[in-house]
């Protein structure tokens, strides 16, 4: 999830990043911006949140912990806003979406 501080929201967008930070892959150990699985978050409308999002494998047994985890991790911080989470398959994951800071995380 790459930020332009151009972008004029980008202080939510950061706001969001920090947020998703701790959200904790439960298999892994990382959290899921480190692991490279959030591809972007937007802010549509007012009150709403969009984050595309991956998963390491489509049939992650606990993708619907990391789901919940981003919604209330974004609803911490953003309570007067609705979260919808797109899980998207493209790019599909793979180890080079991990950060130099997961990386070293895991052992890499």
């Amino acid at each position: 999830m790459e930020l332009q501080i151009s972008d004029p929201l980008f202080y939510e967008k950061m706001k969001a990043r920090t947020a998703l930070s701790d959200v904790i892959d439960p298999e892994l150990g990382v959290n899921i911006i480190d692991l490279g699985l959030v591809y972007g978050v937007d802010f549509p409308t007012a009150g709403n949140i969009i984050v595309r999002m991956t998963l390491s494998t489509p049939h992650c047994p606990l993708g619907e912990a990391i789901e919940e985890g981003v919604k209330h991790a974004l609803e911490a911080v953003f309570p007067d806003n609705t979260v919808e989470i797109n899980l998207v398959w493209e790019p599909v994951w793979n180890f080079d979406m991990i950060s130099e800071a997961g990386k070293q995380q895991l052992g890499l």
